[in-house]
C-alpha cells in the first residue's frame, strides 16, 4: 500500500486507507457470520470513515517523527497502521457517548444507535426498533475497541517497539474509560467545582486526544524521557483548552457546522467546565442567575430558555473566563513545545495543530 505525507504530517486521507484496508481484512469474517451481520459491520465502517478529522492518529504521528521518527523509511507503514488504531478507539467512545447523551446525530448524521435502529424498521424486525439500536450500537462500539488493539498489535510494529509502546496503549484505553465514567458519576452527582469538570476535561479528552496519542508516537520511536514528559505537559494544557473550546460550541457553536444541536450540553445537564464557572461566579455576583442556571440545564429547554442561559453565561463573565484560560493553556503549551528536544518539523506542525484545536468553530 502506497501513503503519503504532508510534509511531518501524515495526510488524513494515508490514515483512511489504512482503517479501509483493515475493514477490507475483516469482510470475510463479517461475511460468514450473515447479511444482517455484516450490514451491521459496514455501518461501523462507514461510522469511522465518514466524517472526522483523525486528531488522534496524527498527533501520534508527529510525537513519533517529533522523537526521531522517519517517514521515508520501511518501517512507516507499520507506524501509521498502529497510530489509525487510535481512531476505533475514538470511534467506540463516540458510539457509547452518544448512547449515554441521548444524542441523535453525530457530524450532522444519525448517530450509530438510531441508524441502527432505523435499519431495523427497513429490514422490518421484531421487537423494540429503539432497543435494538440501542443493544447494537453498544456491542458495535465495543467491537470497535477490540479491533483498535488488533489494528495496533497487528499492525508489523517490531517487537521491541510493542514491548514500548505496550503501557501507553493500556493507559490511554484505561483513561478514556476513567473519564466517561467520571462525567457520569458528576452529571448524577452534586459535585458543582470547577475542579471536578477539569477532571473530567483530563481523562476524557486531554489523555486520549493528545497526551497519549503524543506518548504513544513517542514510545514506538524510542523517546528519552525529558521528551515523554514535554509531550505530556503540552497534551495536558492543549487537551483541555481543546474540551474548553468545545464546552463553549456546546452552547453557541453553529449547528450547521459543528453537526450537533446548539444547546444540548444544556439540556443534558452537562457539567462542564463553563456550567461550573458560571456557577461559581453567579453564586458571588448574581444569586438569581445561579438560581436560573441550577433550575433549568438538564431540562428540556426551548430555543428562548437556551438564549436567556446564553446570556447568563456571558453576563456573569464566564465565557471571558474560558477563552482567557483556553490562551493561557495554549500559550504555555507552545512554549514547552518550543523548549523541547522534538524535531522542527514536528514542532511547527504541532504548534499549528494546537492554534487549529483551540480555535476551531466545530
Amino acid at each position: 500500500m502506497t501513503v503519503s505525507y504532508l510534509g511531518a504530517a501524515v495526510d488524513t486521507a494515508a490514515v483512511d486507507a489504512v482503517i479501509g484496508e483493515f475493514f477490507g481484512q475483516r469482510r470475510a469474517e463479517a461475511d460468514a457470520l450473515g447479511q444482517d451481520f455484516a450490514a451491521v459491520i459496514a455501518e461501523l465502517e462507514n461510522y469511522v470513515l465518514r466524517g472526522g478529522k483523525r486528531v488522534r492518529p496524527v498527533f501520534a504521528w508527529l510525537g513519533w517523527i517529533g522523537a526521531g521518527g522517519d517517514q521515508d523509511g520501511p518501517g512507516a507503514t507499520a507506524v501509521l497502521t498502529a497510530c489509525a488504531g487510535l481512531e476505533l478507539l475514538h470511534a467506540s467512545a463516540l458510539i457509547h457517548d452518544d448512547i449515554i447523551d441521548a444524542s441523535d446525530t453525530r457530524r450532522g448524521r444519525p448517530a450509530a444507535h438510531v441508524a441502527l435502529a432505523e435499519r431495523h424498521r427497513t429490514r422490518r424486525f421484531s421487537g423494540d426498533p429503539e432497543a435494538f439500536g440501542t443493544a447494537t450500537a453498544i456491542l458495535v462500539g465495543d467491537l470497535a475497541q477490540t479491533w483498535s488493539d488488533v489494528m495496533v498489535r497487528a499492525s508489523g510494529l517490531p517487537a521491541d517497539a510493542q514491548a514500548r509502546l505496550g503501557p501507553v496503549w493500556s493507559a490511554v484505553r484505561s483513561e478514556v474509560l476513567y473519564g466517561q465514567l467520571l462525567d457520569v458519576i458528576n452529571q448524577a452527582g452534586d459535585d458543582e467545582s470547577v475542579d471536578a469538570a477539569l477532571r473530567v476535561n483530563q481523562y476524557k479528552t486531554a489523555s486520549y486526544t493528545v497526551e497519549r496519542p503524543l506518548q504513544f508516537g513517542a514510545a514506538i520511536a524510542g523517546a528519552d524521557a525529558d521528551l515523554v514528559v514535554a509531550y505530556g505537559a503540552f497534551g495536558a494544557d492543549i487537551g483541555i483548552a481543546f474540551q474548553l473550546r468545545d464546552d463553549l460550541l456546546g452552547v453557541f457553536g453553529d449547528p450547521t457546522v459543528t453537526g450537533k444541536p446548539s444547546g444540548d450540553d444544556l439540556r443534558e445537564g452537562k457539567r462542564t467546565v463553563l456550567l461550573a464557572t458560571a456557577l461559581k461566579l453567579a453564586d458571588a455576583s448574581d444569586p438569581v442567575a445561579a438560581g436560573l442556571l441550577r433550575q433549568k440545564t438538564g431540562t428540556d429547554l426551548s430555543e428562548k430558555e437556551i438564549d436567556a442561559l446564553r446570556q447568563v453565561f456571558v453576563e456573569v463573565g464566564a465565557v471571558d473566563r474560558i477563552e482567557r484560560q483556553i490562551a493561557h493553556r495554549t500559550d504555555r503549551a507552545l512554549g514547552v513545545l518550543d523548549s523541547s528536544s522534538a524535531t522542527a518539523p514536528a514542532k511547527d506542525q504541532l504548534a499549528a495543530m494546537a492554534v487549529k484545536a483551540t480555535q476551531r468553530a466545530r
